[in-house]
């Protein structure tokens, strides 16, 4: 492979002193920047009562942020499925899919996204919820293909959308891709949170993959952490200020320099990280990557890490 496919996906930390209107700026500003810097989607996650994570609703963001930009794909990395409705899940996305045609991701995963008591308030039990998980896909891919019925009398997701969005799973294990396999959708491997080898994964992904209304082929991304900097040094820097996903004695062991195992954070230049990320590429036969920079000392350097990764790959 000699070129690779970035994108961005955001958790809308609330880094320093920084307010939440302040974290939702930014979260305006990366996007916008992105699409001028040639990402090709932008991804919101979705978190509920957290201290520093500022977006409980994905959908509002990303129609803010539809009216800013012009060609960027905007997507949720991702829409809790579990806590929800198929129906509303299925409105709200073909809404925005109205609004911007051809722009538009729905992406879903199985995460509580935030505390036990948390997800009660939200929407009860969630293990339950859980549970039903593999209903609540197969009633939202009915909804998107207009083929849903609700005792045996039809229910359509309106607006109906000229282009409707794009249907992803997100998960760390092969349980996940199983899943999204099974389901003919898109599967996005959450490498930056997992320990588990992507390559395995995916691989299994591609294997079981049933084509489906909403997909004809298997379509993979790979979320991988990347923290760029101008030089090794100061990338390492980062990388000890930075607020990680996952145990603290993971810091430090994600450099490009390492051994070709799974890492949940790729740390360095704009060439050591472009070609540890084209590596990857051939390792996963994947070569889209959904691109996760964690808080790092300052909204700005989160931001330059953004643009030297991707200069960088422009020129590979």
């Amino acid at each position: 492979m000699s070129r690779i496919s970035l994108s961005v996906l955001d958790l809308i930390p609330r880094m320093g002193d920084a307010s939440f209107e302040e974290a939702l700026g930014q979260a305006v500003n990366l996007a916008v920047y992105a699409e001028k810097w040639g990402y090709a989607r932008y991804w919101a996650a979705e978190h509920h009562d957290m201290d520093n994570l500022s977006c409980a609703s994905p959908e509002v963001l990303l129609s803010h942020i539809g009216a800013r930009t012009d060609t960027i794909r905007l997507g949720s990395g991702a829409v809790l499925l579990p806590h929800y409705s198929p129906l509303k899940v299925a409105e709200n996305f073909r809404m925005l899919a109205a609004l911007y045609p051809g722009r538009i991701d729905l992406g879903v995963g199985r995460a509580p996204g935030g505390s036990a008591h948390t997800s009660m308030a939200l929407s009860g039990n969630f293990l339950a919820n859980v549970a039903d998980m593999p209903d609540r896909v197969q009633a939202l891919k009915a909804l998107l293909n207009d083929s849903y019925t609700y005792e045996e009398v039809p229910v359509t997701a309106k607006p109906v959308p000229r282009i409707p969005p794009e249907l992803w799973m997100l998960g760390t294990n092969v349980k996940s891709a199983a899943m999204a396999a099974e389901f003919g959708t898109g599967y996005v491997f959450g490498q930056f949170m997992s320990d588990t080898n992507g390559a395995d994964v995916l691989s299994a992904y591609r294997d079981a993959f049933q084509p489906s209304d909403v997909l004809a082929n298997p379509k993979m991304m790979v979320a991988v952490g990347v923290i760029c900097a101008a030089t090794h040094e100061e990338a390492q820097r980062l990388l000890l200020s930075a607020e990680l996903p996952g145990p603290p004695q993971e810091r430090g062991e994600s450099t490009p320099s390492a051994s070709e195992e799974p890492t949940r954070m790729i740390c360095g230049t704009p060439e050591q990280v472009s070609e540890r990320l084209l590596r990857m590429a051939e390792q996963y036969e994947c070569e889209a990557f959904l691109i996760f920079t964690p808080p790092v000392g300052s909204y700005e350097e989160r931001l330059n890490s953004y643009r030297l990764l991707a200069e960088a790959v422009a020129q590979m």
